[in-house]
């Protein structure tokens, strides 16, 4: 299993409407790289929620329910979406400000190229923002 993160803005689509739909298709990216990172998701990998703009906070987590596919809201048929579904809510939100002061987070590629909107996590900065966020299921 691999962990990700995925950010959007909450005015656009928030957590709280991740939570109500049970499960959405992961639409919209237009950046090769992140592109690439929706192609190497497998079904039952976890996501982080991030809340970009607004909040600047990971807010939870969200699973891959379906593997990548082409996005049809991309007329030219070149970028790609996954299903994910509703995991989990933190009780306590982790910001960025937290995690670019942590000495186990500020090397995260979500820091350092923060115009990605899908970016890889390893399982240790997993299991720091998991503990940090007071996730109930940290694996």
């Amino acid at each position: 299993m691999a962990y990700w993160l995925l950010k959007s803005e909450p005015d656009a689509y928030s957590f709280a409407q991740m939570q109500k739909d049970k499960k959405t298709e992961w639409t919209g990216v237009r950046n090769f790289q992140a592109n690439n990172h929706l192609k190497s998701m497998a079904v039952g990998d976890q996501c982080f929620f991030y809340h970009s703009n607004v909040g600047k906070e990971v807010v939870g987590i969200i699973r891959v329910t379906k593997k990548f596919r082409l996005d049809p809201e991309d007329s030219k048929g070149v970028f790609g979406m996954v299903e994910v579904s509703f995991a989990e809510k933190f009780s306590h939100p982790v910001t960025l400000e937290v995690i670019k002061k942590h000495k186990d987070l500020r090397n995260m590629v979500f820091v350092k190229q923060s115009r990605l909107s899908v970016t890889p996590v390893t399982s240790k900065e997993w299991d720091t923002i998991c503990a940090l966020g007071h996730a109930a299921a940290q694996q």
